[in-house]
């Protein structure tokens, strides 16, 4: 009968098309989690087999060999050598690119000598005949042992082989060659590292040896052979170079490609997408049609959420009975959550174009490109991808700098990557340039708004690579430093994996952001309608002194203002005026920052519940309240261009973000890094806002 549930893991190097097989095994039964005692993101899903046998499928990240360089390329190794794991695989599916298969067989090789049931699946089916690639799969199962599966990902083909190999995975041979490698390399020495554990296969105490700070330690004592270093990696070539004999011998009469018979088209978009001028001017093009793209796109989905979140608090407040539940519903949690949903649309336009540019094989030029600009500030091209992965979330984006092998390099990306504007800024850039950046054409083509929204992105770019400059001639930490980097072949997107992608990303983004924005919005509304003994008399104490000349809608407008000023959250707000108020902000605003501590979007979460709490029931959305508030010192609007450019300029530069604090601490094992952001960004927030504002009012 065998198990109901086959324990699967997916490895393979980067850009095989694995993640797309994942997505096709699984579809919507995804979760994310962690690796046991370790803090990188697993992706797990369930995949029906047949009646009644179902398979779990763990994507591991993608890795060039079992020998890690880095931190992401280590989960792989920790993952197939603890048998203890509940998630321990049954069998590995090591994934392959149709093109690249001898660089891909290295890894297979190694996977293959831990003795578990291993298939080879090769995938990009589709392109083989472009390519001028054929493949004599008989001949490579029987040379390999093992099962292979040639299939499509992106066009699904295949799939249903593959779930009849995994179903059957105990019909599979273990093919261990190590043994024999190894006689090759020393056959002594190996006999010797026998010796340590009898029990144990020869390549687990030789991974045991050479990779002790990934292994997880079984109390073997190496200290006959670990001190010497050279012949460790002299072996550890050797180890490759016999490999490589081993996978050269397999392909010779089963593997070829005759370039003369592809249709390839890649070496011509290089030359376009590459090139020294071009290639970057094609970038800025399309990071302006980018930007422009997320307000043109969206500006009909967020009028329609804002209106609907205030037409919901109208419907509720005209349905429930007056009290304090309805106004926590009406003042608190609907205006705060409205605040935030109503940029989904902007959000999720920014995550479908990027999953574009990833899914077809360009962004991969782009780091390429960009490393040459890079290497003067400390940086190399892999630093890009965390830089332009801080566009969705600074923390996953800190979690990526794990690809860099260099620590030195890794510690400035990880210092800077908080400067690329992310998600979070969004909802803030956005109403924020909707107030004061009227929407107008320039050259009659690009929109002002998504334009100063780009300029904003390559402030934050900008700044960090200055941050980077400064660090790299600061910090006294010896590195060593090397770029290499695959370029994938262009391909169209597939639009199930984009659209996977949009969602879990947006969904993500809702779910962290609402249970934050949640919580805070009721202590908001509780601090915003209680307060000391002042906050009581407010209403009979004005009514004493009411003016005839006042409607009732205007008298309940100054009660309501005035009772905000005497509750907690006002006495609160007043304390910390004078800090803000050089920047052009009044009271309501610093709360907005402080609050905005927690997560960058709370701020106009907060706004919203402020504004709610005070205005009447007909005064419109967030933005329309926004708009509508008055300096009553001037007379004039609080949200004016000054007082605008200086929150943007603020938010640009501010760690405004607890999560991503933790993450830093989490990854350099030191709250002195963290600390240094929170301090410096505040500092240069504080002091470019000052300056933005003094200039312009």
């Amino acid at each position: 009968m065998g198990k109901s549930k086959i324990q699967v893991s997916l490895i393979g190097n980067p850009n095989t098309g694995k993640t797309s097989l994942f997505n096709s095994l699984t579809g919507l039964h995804q979760k994310v989690g962690n690796y046991p005692g370790i803090t990188v993101d697993k992706k797990q899903g369930a995949c029906k087999l047949s009646e009644g046998k179902e398979a779990i499928i763990t994507d591991l990240p993608g890795t060039y060999s079992i020998n890690p360089t880095s931190i992401d390329e280590s989960v792989a190794l920790k993952v197939l050598q603890d048998t203890s794991n509940s998630n321990f695989p049954d069998v590995l599916v090591v994934v392959a690119d149709a093109e690249n298969l001898k660089r891909n067989l290295l890894l297979f090789t190694q996977v293959q000598d831990f003795g578990i049931p291993t298939i080879l699946v090769i995938n990009m089916a589709d392109q083989m005949e472009k390519k001028g690639i054929s493949i004599d799969f008989e001949g490579l199962e029987r040379k390999l042992q093992t099962k292979v599966i040639l299939i499509s990902a992106k066009k699904n083909r295949g799939i249903q082989n593959l779930k009849v190999a995994i179903e059957n995975y105990q019909s599979l041979k273990s093919n261990a060659n190590f043994k024999e490698t190894a006689k090759k390399i020393d056959a002594t020495y190996f006999d010797r590292l026998q010796e340590v554990n009898p029990k144990k296969s020869i390549y687990e105490l030789w991974l045991g040896l050479t990779q002790k700070n990934v292994v997880i330690a079984h109390n073997e004592d190496f200290s006959d052979f670990s001190d010497d270093v050279s012949k460790l990696n002299q072996y550890q070539h050797k180890e490759t170079i016999y490999r490589y004999q081993y996978i050269n011998s397999i392909l010779k009469d089963n593997y070829t490609i005759d370039r003369s018979k592809g249709q390839d088209l890649r070496s011509f978009l290089d030359k376009i997408f590459t090139h020294k001028i071009g290639g970057y001017l094609i970038f800025l093009t399309i990071l302006v049609l980018i930007f422009q793209s997320i307000f043109n796109w969206a500006t009909i989905p967020m009028d329609f959420i804002d209106e609907l979140f205030g037409s919901l608090s109208e419907v509720i407040k005209g349905t429930l009975p007056e009290g304090k539940l309805t106004d926590l519903l009406t003042d608190g949690i609907i205006p705060g959550i409205g605040g935030v949903l109503i940029f989904i649309p902007q959000i999720a336009i920014l995550f479908f174009l990027i999953a574009v540019l990833e899914e077809s094989g360009y962004m991969s030029r782009v780091v390429f490109l960009m490393d040459k600009i890079m290497r003067p500030f400390g940086l190399s091209g892999k630093s890009v991808i965390p830089l332009i992965s801080g566009t969705a979330c600074a923390i996953p984006a800190v979690m990526a700098t794990r690809t860099i092998s260099s620590w030195k390099e890794r510690l400035i990306t990880i210092l800077i990557t908080p400067f690329t504007t992310c998600s979070a800024r969004l909802p803030v850039y956005a109403i924020l340039i909707a107030i004061i950046i009227p929407s107008k054409k320039v050259l009659g083509i690009f929109n002002l708004q998504g334009l100063t929204l780009l300029g904003l992105y390559g402030l934050g770019f900008i700044t960090a690579l200055i941050a980077a400059f400064i660090l790299h001639k600061t910090l006294k930490v010896k590195s060593k430093s090397f770029f290499v980097i695959e370029m994938p072949d262009y391909k169209l997107p597939s639009l199930k994996n984009i659209l996977f992608t949009v969602l879990e990303k947006t969904k993500s983004f809702v779910l962290e952001a609402g249970k934050i924005i949640l919580p805070i919005s009721i202590l908001l509304w509780f601090l915003a309608t209680h307060g000391p003994s002042s906050y009581t008399k407010v209403e009979e104490e004005f009514n004493a002194s009411i003016s005839e000349q006042l409607t009732a809608e205007e008298l309940a407008q100054q009660i309501a203002s005035l009772k905000l000023e005497k509750s907690y959250i006002g006495i609160a707000g007043k304390t910390i005026e004078p800090i803000v108020k050089p920047l052009g902000y009044d009271w309501k605003i610093g709360i907005g920052l402080i609050t905005s501590f927690a997560a960058r979007e709370v701020f106009i979460g907060t706004l919203a519940t402020i504004y709610s709490i005070e205005g009447v029931e007909d005064e419109g959305t967030i933005k329309e309240r926004m708009e509508a508030e008055i300096n009553p010192k001037t007379g004039g609007k609080r949200f004016n261009f000054a007082t605008g450019m200086s929150l943007l300029i603020f938010y640009a530069f501010a760690m405004q973000c607890m999560a991503t604090l933790a993450i830093v601490q989490r990854e350099t094992k030191s709250w002195r890094w963290p600390l240094l952001q929170l301090v410096g960004m505040g500092i240069l927030a504080y002091v470019s806002a000052l300056l933005v504002y003094q200039l312009l009012q």
